[in-house]
């Protein structure tokens, strides 16, 4: 275990094949998160097209809407990927591999959802406010995405780097 600046120990003492379960069982935590939500807005997506309301939506909307059910359908994909990726690898000694593949999987799946969040925001927003005040909502809550889910953390891990 390597020291950190104030004296006491970071870091685990596992092998690799005790890293990569642990890391895969953390990362499965993350994506139940992450699936549940996708799955409500995505469902929620589903059902628009079906309201009365919906076939008065002007062009530019129902252009959002196919944009935004496509990013929710690849977002799907993408977040529910490392289970079909650990499923299908299951038994071939490759668990830090298929750790390292679902992680960036997982990261490609959150981009997407930062996109479909903001693009369900903005077909909403249209039908609410002002379509110049809905851009700048839409971009205000993006910025704030990426605050929490980019920002956050990186911070987080420069301002905590071993050896400082």
């Amino acid at each position: 275990m390597e020291q950190g600046g104030n004296g006491r120990e970071r870091g685990r003492d596992e092998t690799p094949e005790e890293r990569a379960d642990r890391l895969w069982a953390e990362l499965l935590q993350e994506l139940r998160v992450a699936q549940t939500g996708v799955q409500v807005l995505f469902g929620f997506l589903l059902t628009v097209a079906f309201q009365a309301r919906f076939a008065g939506l002007s062009d530019t909307d129902r252009d959002i809407y196919t944009v935004t059910i496509l990013l929710g359908a690849a977002t799907t994909g993408a977040l529910i990927g490392p289970v079909s990726i650990h499923r299908l690898l299951t038994g071939r000694r490759l668990k830090p591999e298929t750790v390292q593949w679902a992680s960036r999987l997982t990261l490609v799946g959150l981009f997407l959802l930062l996109c479909t969040m903001a693009s369900s925001l903005l077909l909403i927003l249209r039908l609410v406010v002002d379509d110049s005040l809905a851009l700048w909502m839409v971009a205000g809550m993006v910025v704030w995405f990426v605050i929490c889910w980019v920002v956050l953390p990186l911070w987080a891990r420069v301002t905590n780097a071993p050896g400082e």
